[in-house]
């Protein structure tokens, strides 16, 4: 490498240097109340997203029941459904099976973080278990979008699979 092309690397760190300084500078910049307010119009459009997402997969699979979520843990929505199924052979009696997928919006906090969580389960087995999160000061509702999408065909992908 030559003395160029060590120079612009130099010179590139040291604007992305200046980038993460001056992202930092605002986010201290902002009020309780700005961060508040970015959180809560964010929350009400994920939550959003997340119970369509959830009502239309309960829609393909049949059994079911959608549930909206809101608690001290967070805004969001739960389906879930309980299966009875012979036991195994050998054996009287009948097995009970419970799969469930709830998203939730975590409420806001002074760390500032726009924070998703999910957790799922198929047949008593925990497939499920994911948490994105970003800071007020840089929200991308629509990649949170795509992320409540990628997990929701990731739970039906494994439900049909094992049901």
């Amino acid at each position: 490498m030559n003395f160029d092309q060590r120079l612009e690397r130099a010179i590139e760190r040291g604007q992305r240097q200046r980038e993460a300084e001056s992202r930092e500078q605002a986010l201290r910049a902002m009020t309780e109340e700005e961060c508040r307010n970015i959180h809560s119009k964010s929350r009400l459009e994920l939550s959003e997203h997340v119970e369509a997402g959830l009502r239309k997969l309960a829609d393909y699979f049949p059994g079911f029941d959608y549930e909206p979520l809101m608690s001290a843990d967070g805004w969001g929505a739960r389906i879930r459904r309980d299966d009875l199924a012979p036991g195994p052979a050998g054996t009287k009696g009948l097995v009970h099976f419970y799969s469930h997928i709830e998203m939730l919006v975590r409420p806001y906090s002074p760390t500032r973080i726009l924070e998703l969580v999910a957790r799922g389960a198929i047949r008593n087995k925990e497939v499920l278990s994911r948490s994105h999160f970003q800071q007020l000061t840089q929200v991308d509702v629509e990649g949170f979008r795509e992320v409540v999408d990628q997990w929701i065909l990731e739970f039906a992908e494994k439900f049909s699979a094992r049901a």
